[in-house]
């Protein structure tokens, strides 16, 4: 478990070579390069609990345990950070709204849980079902509607502070234009920075917290609440996790020039418990973080070493509250420049999956699921029956599960369906 192959001399890296999971380069080197998985997840896993009012410092603690837990889980095969999931935000802002902070902990740990019992079937069963009941045009507008959803939110920080937003805006947006390599990687981070100077030298920063906090000390903990009427605002983001995983694998994948299909399991069931230990202490909930991903793209060194240097870095990190209260001192206006920024780009990996997927938008049944879940999660329909409340984000998943599948199975039936029976049938029976 903890034994990795020096790669070559431990120092250099050839032009065509990569360092694989399972070697690692000289410990100097490697501590380096754990450290700049730190900096990557850094601002987007803060961003999670400043968003939704859970502690940063214990969110940070089990990002570092969770990525631990993780590692052993995959038996160090499948590099991965677990950072703080963004498909959560809607869900727990509803539920803590409605209930409590202890009332989302236990929707978040409910959902953990059915994650983990997921990848328990799929390492029994294979992966393929995945495809089939969440076809690119489904996955794409589910994960498509979530970053939607989220625009309100992030017009209402916005609104707080209209100049610092706006600076912040477009500090991300010329980061990731102008610079190469990992600090455009960062822009997320640097945008945060240069917004939060101009907070602090408009006035709108209140420092008193971080003054009073601890340098060294336990995070602050929560515990869950049950509500299972809050339970249907988070059931859709299992389906946007099983997405997330199965993305993250592939990629790793391709990228170590290997077949990893087997571990879909083991990285569900492992995201899984790790977002439901957080959730039982008051931390964010985890997923595999692209951010981390574009490191490894970027040094060519795909070593779990790192991310064990990375995950027990960001333990050490989690124990100064004073961390924790100077992130809680980021104001709205800064938070809503960067969301307009990450909430898009929700969006628009679900538009991604449609043109990775080659979906056609021809075709009726990819034209109606699409358009009425984004329709349904934009508008956030919202459904109460018998206390059970259901959001536009599980409306609009129902809809393009329920829409798709309904008119898949009637267009073969009527031989309507153009996929299936070519276009000049389909013509015909459309004028029939």
């Amino acid at each position: 478990m903890f034994r990795w192959t020096l790669h070559g001399n431990g120092r250099t890296i050839a032009p065509d070579a990569i360092v694989t999971p399972e070697q690692r380069l000289a410990w100097p080197l490697t501590i380096g390069i754990g450290a700049q998985h730190v900096v990557a997840m850094f601002g987007a896993t803060f961003l999670v609990p400043l968003l939704t009012g859970f502690p940063p410092s214990t969110t940070l603690l089990f990002s570092g345990i969770g990525t631990l837990l993780f590692l052993v889980i995959t038996r160090n095969k499948v590099p991965s950070y677990l950072g703080s999931s963004f498909a959560f935000i809607a869900p727990i802002t509803a539920s803590t709204a409605a209930d409590s902070m202890g009332a989302a902990l236990g929707g978040v740990m409910i959902t953990g849980l059915l994650l983990a019992a997921l990848g328990l079937l799929v390492s029994r069963v294979g992966s393929g079902w995945i495809s089939t009941l969440m076809p690119p045009v489904v996955m794409g507008s589910i994960v498509a509607l979530i970053g939607f959803n989220l625009a309100p939110t992030a017009y209402e920080n916005f609104q707080e502070s209209a100049v610092t937003a706006t600076i912040t805006l477009f500090a991300v947006v010329l980061c990731t234009a102008v610079f190469k390599g990992l600090l455009g990687r960062v822009s997320v981070l640097v945008g945060v920075l240069v917004g939060y100077g101009v907070a602090v030298l408009r006035g709108e920063v209140d420092f008193a917290p971080v003054r009073e906090a601890a340098w060294i000390g336990l995070p602050e903990f929560h515990h869950p609440e049950f509500n299972l009427g809050l339970l249907p605002m988070f059931l859709p983001v299992v389906l946007v996790l099983l997405a997330e995983n199965v993305g993250h694998v592939t990629s790793v994948g391709l990228m170590t020039h290997r077949n990893l299909d087997h571990m879909v399991g083991r990285t569900l069931a492992s995201d899984g418990l790790a977002t439901a230990l957080s959730a039982g202490f008051g931390g964010s909930p985890t997923t595999t973080y692209g951010e981390n991903i574009g490191v490894m793209s970027a040094t060519r060194v795909y070593s779990t070493a790192a991310y064990w240097v990375a995950g027990i870095v960001a333990i050490g990190l989690s124990l100064s509250p004073k961390i924790g209260a100077a992130i809680f001192t980021i104001p709205p206006g800064v938070l809503g420049g960067v969301t307009f920024v990450l909430y898009g780009l929700i969006g628009i990996v679900g538009v991604r999956m449609w043109v990775d997927g080659k979906v056609d938008f021809s075709q009726p049944k990819n034209q109606f699921t699409a358009g009425v879940a984004l329709v349904v999660g934009i508008a956030n329909v919202t459904w109460a029956i018998e206390g059970i409340e259901l959001t536009g984000i599980a409306l609009g998943t129902l809809a393009a599960l329920i829409i798709y599948h309904a008119m898949n199975q009637l267009g073969r039936a009527r031989g309507t369906d153009a996929e299936h029976v070519g276009p000049q049938v389909a013509e015909a029976g459309r004028r029939d």
